[in-house]
């Protein structure tokens, strides 16, 4: 892999040395490709862009379909400062004559998304055909409720907590259906509501438990997500009071901080495990700024130790989420998604 990038640049077909992305990236379609080995091929690939969409690598391939989910301000130093840009941005994921599958969303997003769609020919599928016809189905650790559609009986039982991943799950089916009816694959009722029912995403709206206490674990990093971690804290009977918070210096610390801090007595930040982490004194600043009793901890073991037999939510950083999952799984606390 290195000689051949190494070849790709010195014959000017490459302007530089490829990142680890790309390269992760690549050595990916050539494993699941079945060509170094055969077990390995796929039917299906399902890509997640790893940010924004037009420029991304894995836009490389030619998709059978695109989905375009839900969105909101992030990565603004590299997508736009606006959502019409950052709209633009994931709509380079569309092909001429292709098929998109999506929900419509905040108006600048679907104008941005809609004039892509035209000038490509492409086919738009409106997936609000999947959402739940009965509201506040939503649990802080599950997703259930029956689905009537193109002549499926679905029973959804996602172990995905937030009434928001209604919609993400909306998406999923609504493509299922669509490789299905157009593709001729063999994807029946059980099938669907299967791979909703086994779907496993850690650290989003994760509730950790051991021995009376529990931990909500969210990758909140953005301010879409906090406003997400919020309404679902909105939910819960006796909400922690405790924030164990980190995050990077390029998000939107302050917003963060908005969002979140005042809905705790305690908030107890820490750097996260990266040479890109938010300083303290910003972090201190931010918390400040909201009037939020804060404490500027050396690191999450420390924060741990200083949060004692409290419950706690952990958030602000996939970075310091993780670091905090593995400690918690370590120590033996278990997972209400199973």
């Amino acid at each position: 892999m290195i000689h051949a990038a190494e070849r790709l640049v010195s014959d000017g077909n490459l302007p530089g040395p490829p990142s680890f992305f790309e390269t992760v990236t690549a050595m990916a379609f050539l494993h699941f490709s079945g060509s170094s080995r055969k077990e390995a091929k796929v039917d299906i690939a399902v890509l997640e862009v790893g940010l924004g969409g037009r420029l991304d690598a894995t836009n490389i391939v030619e998709p059978v379909l695109s989905i375009i989910t839900d969105i909101s301000l992030d990565h603004t130093e590299w997508l736009g400062h606006t959502i019409t840009e950052i709209a633009r941005e994931k709509a380079g994921i569309l092909r001429q004559n292709g098929v998109l599958i999506t929900l419509p969303q905040h108006p600048e997003a679907n104008q941005a998304i809609g004039e892509a769609a035209i000038a490509l020919n492409v086919r738009g599928v409106n997936a609000t055909t999947a959402l739940p016809y009965v509201t506040n189905l939503a649990t802080n650790t599950h997703n259930r409720y029956p689905l009537d559609i193109d002549g499926l009986h679905i029973e959804v039982d996602s172990p995905l907590a937030g009434q928001h991943q209604q919609r993400n799950i909306a998406l999923a089916i609504t493509a299922a259906l669509d490789l299905r009816n157009r593709y001729s694959y063999n994807i029946d009722a059980e099938t669907i509501a299967a791979g909703i029912r086994q779907t496993r995403w850690p650290a989003r709206l994760e509730k950790l438990t051991h021995h009376g206490r529990f931990i909500l674990l969210d990758v909140g990093h953005n301010p879409a997500g906090a406003w997400t971690l919020r309404a679902a804290l909105a939910a819960e009977k006796q909400p922690p009071r405790n924030l164990i918070f980190g995050c990077l210096e390029d998000k939107p610390v302050e917003e963060l901080a908005q969002i979140l801090f005042p809905l705790f007595d305690r908030v107890l930040l820490v750097a996260v495990p990266s040479p890109r982490a938010a300083s303290g004194a910003r972090l201190l600043a931010a918390a400040q700024s909201v009037g939020a009793s804060a404490i500027l901890e050396a690191n999450l073991a420390d924060a741990w130790t200083a949060l004692g037999d409290q419950n706690a939510v952990i958030t602000g950083s996939v970075y310091l989420v993780g670091e905090a999952r593995a400690l918690l799984m370590a120590e033996g606390w278990i997972s209400d998604a199973g």
